[in-house]
């Protein structure tokens, strides 16, 4: 018979784990063999700056403030140098004489835009074209830039033409000026009073007070002014490097009109406004009638402008100066009522007793009154001669005791 297996029974045994310590779970964590963990070095940074902040809150807080500080300041440059585009220059094209509509599409291949701020009108000239730029052409400026730019309107502007009579010459023209306008002629009529507008012609029509004329900007009225005879003269100012519209106001202002104007070689339309008066057919400071013309020559050549100045000052100069020499050279003539006054004072007392005596007492004989005059004409003529040597400077008179006239 076979034996039946007996079961053994084992008593089971009961594990208890204890609660481990932060010690013991590192190092249990920790690879066998390596001990304990090193801290990393964010974590020593991160514990020293906590140390001294606690160790110096004061200080801490100086220091992170400070930081603050320079890190607005630093990241507000960096985003300027990026949005102003520092160091980034462009030259700008010349759009003189070009059509508005094509120097558009050139400016922006250049990343810059044309903005119009003005226009006028010149004849001869089709409308839209570019007359002025702000920047000029050739200034280096940064990418972005806005070009303003004085086209050539398609018409011409006109303005209301003010009614100017019964005012002095001098407010007349401020006041056409002031509306764009300028003086086409200047006619002088009698009257009493001087510079003072009698009447204002527009194309041919006398203005009233009511009328209300337009006309294009730029344009010239006739006055009538009048003029005194007594007062029919009137002194050329200088022009010599002024603009035409600056030498164009002041012969107005001095009654005087503008003639012929003539430009140099190589001075259209667009260049008019930068030329100068170099030359006036009549020389400034010299005394004319009122209402005559005078002629101007202008340049683009300041060279040649400054020579002409020059010249007309010289041209000026030189009168005063000889006038200058001819009065020293002229010698009072009061030479013989002095030396008749030192002959009084050195004449004996004796005649000057004789002469307080009575007329009775000294009675003097017929040719010896007769003789008198002509030994005074004598004598008159003999000063009269010395001091014309002495003006011309022809002989050299030297005087003595005995040749004093008495």
């Amino acid at each position: 018979m076979e034996n039946p297996q007996r079961e053994i029974k084992r008593p089971q045994r009961r594990v208890v784990r204890r609660p481990q310590t932060a010690s013991a779970a590192q190092s249990s964590r920790s690879p066998k063999g390596s001990g304990q963990a090193k801290p990393t070095f964010w974590s020593k940074v991160v514990g020293g700056i906590g140390k001294f902040r606690r160790s110096w809150p004061i200080l801490f807080n100086l220091l992170v403030i400070s930081a603050i500080f320079f890190g607005v300041v630093y990241l507000s440059e960096f985003a300027m140098n990026i949005f102003t585009r520092h160091g980034q220059r462009i030259e700008v094209p010349n759009f003189l004489g070009e059509n508005v509509r094509d120097a558009e599409p050139m400016a922006k291949t250049k990343d810059m835009e044309i903005i119009i701020s003005d226009s006028l009108y010149i004849p001869g000239y089709e409308g839209g074209i570019i007359v002025d730029q702000l920047p000029r052409g050739g200034a280096m400026v940064k990418s972005g830039r806005k070009i303003y730019v004085t086209i050539n309107s398609f018409t011409q502007k006109k303005v209301r033409v003010p009614y100017v009579a019964g005012r002095s010459l001098r407010q007349a023209k401020n006041m056409l000026e002031i509306a764009g306008l300028g003086i086409d002629k200047l006619i002088y009529e009698p009257d009493l009073a001087t510079n003072y507008v009698l009447a204002e012609v527009v194309r041919g029509v006398t203005m009233k007070s009511n009328s209300e004329i337009d006309i294009e900007v730029g344009s010239g009225v006739v006055l009538k002014v009048g003029v005194n005879p007594e007062e029919n003269e009137t002194i050329v100012p200088k022009v010599i490097g002024c603009s035409l519209r600056e030498a164009c106001s002041r012969l107005w202002e001095q009654g005087l009109n503008v003639g012929k104007v003539s430009f140099d070689e190589g001075i259209n339309k667009l260049s008019e406004k930068d030329a100068r008066v170099y030359m006036q057919s009549i020389n400034n400071n010299v005394h004319t009638t009122l209402g005559r013309s005078v002629d101007l020559s202008l340049t683009l050549d300041m060279e040649k402008v400054g020579e002409k100045n020059l010249v007309a000052d010289r041209a000026v100069a030189q009168p005063m100066k000889d006038v200058s020499q001819n009065l020293d050279a002229i010698e009072p003539t009061a030479e013989p009522a002095q030396e008749a006054e030192e002959a009084a004072q050195a004449e004996p007392a004796e005649n000057v007793e004789a002469a307080a005596e009575p007329a009775t007492e000294a009675v003097m004989p017929a040719e010896s009154v007769e003789s008198e005059p002509a030994q005074e004409q004598s004598l008159t003529t003999d000063n009269a001669l010395v001091n014309a040597l002495r003006e011309n400077n022809q002989a050299e008179v030297v005087e003595s005791e005995e040749d004093e006239f008495f």
